[in-house]
């Protein structure tokens, strides 16, 4: 997958977290790009691994 793809994705998804909607990754490398983004902003987000990706569902409690 072409870096710049990457990294438009990865923002993408992350625009739909900060907006509250969750957001699904198939790719191990956009996974390990997304948590640590996601890290950095601390942002309280649920991670569901899956056999075929991963699911970023944002925690609404807190709000």
């Amino acid at each position: 997958m072409d870096t710049l793809f990457q990294r438009k994705l990865k923002q993408e998804k992350l625009d739909l977290i900060k907006n509250g909607f969750s957001a699904y990754v198939e790719s191990a490398t956009l996974v390990r790009l997304l948590t640590r983004d996601l890290k950095l902003l601390n942002l309280d987000v649920d991670i569901e691994n899956t056999e075929l990706g991963c699911w970023f569902i944002p925690n609404r409690a807190a709000e």
